[in-house]
């Protein structure tokens, strides 16, 4: 976890508010039956969270409400951009896979981003439970949480959707492409 502050500035603040709001409203089909005003309530009282959403909307993740832990009383964000968030991608899986590469490494990886961002890489479980909510990955690709065995051998996960279809697939975790980055989420 890096040194940096996780606080928002009052304008900072109520400019993700406004925009998580606007984004909650539009997309109704995602989180039906939850009310906005509990939703912004929780959120006013988790700064540090707030800031995590703040970090995936300046990533161009649009988070959106996708679902409510009843037991837990935790509202679950996640990335609903089209695509892949644009300030995510380029990034090899993790830090091990970015300090094993000799050339033309990557500025960072999508675990140590998601690490700074406070925020938890999708699992493929969780990818797919998104993709029933829209059509996400057309063009692009995200890495997902990859399994111990699969990454101790040197290689991560990703998903798309095609052809009406979600896939998953492998590549070296040292691997990083313009067209993939990684979705994530976070509970408040």
């Amino acid at each position: 976890m890096s040194n940096v502050k996780r606080e928002l500035s009052q304008e900072q603040s109520e400019e993700i508010l406004s925009t998580l709001k606007a984004r909650f409203e539009k997309y109704m089909n995602r989180h039906e039956g939850l009310e906005w005003a509990k939703v912004q309530e929780k959120l006013v009282t988790n700064t540090e969270k707030l800031w995590s959403l703040y970090q995936m909307e300046k990533s161009e993740g649009e988070p959106d409400v996708i679902g409510y832990d009843q037991e837990l009383d935790e509202y679950i964000f996640c990335d609903c951009s089209m695509e892949s968030p644009k300030g995510r991608r380029s990034v090899c899986y993790d830090r091990e896979a970015l300090e094993s590469r000799k050339k033309n490494k990557p500025e960072n990886s999508a675990m140590d981003m998601a690490n700074e961002m406070g925020i938890e890489i999708l699992t493929e479980e969780q990818y797919r439970e998104l993709q029933k909510l829209g059509n996400f990955d057309l063009k692009t690709s995200s890495w997902v949480k990859t399994p111990e065995d699969i990454r101790k051998l040197g290689g991560a996960i990703f998903c798309d959707k095609r052809y009406n279809t979600v896939f998953m697939y492998h590549n070296g975790a040292d691997s990083y492409y313009a067209a993939r980055g990684f979705r994530g989420s976070i509970r408040v």
